[in-house]
């Protein structure tokens, strides 16, 4: 569980630091992104560049 836990928060760490390069490329601008201010500060969920990259990560995965 502890591994889960490691591997889970290396990978938001990673694409945390990747955002703005990721962001020149689109992500989190695509349609089925949630970007919204609530509370004087902006909110966004990014629901379909999380599935693409996902689905990008598991690729990679089963190829290696």
């Amino acid at each position: 569980m502890i591994r889960w836990f490691l591997v889970t928060l290396l990978a938001l760490v990673i694409f945390s630091g990747l955002q703005p390069w990721l962001q020149k490329l689109g992500f989190g601008k695509l349609p089925g992104d949630l970007n919204f201010r609530l509370f004087g500060r902006d909110w966004q969920i990014p629901i379909t560049s999380t599935l693409i990259l996902s689905m990008i990560a598991a690729g990679v995965a089963r190829w290696l």
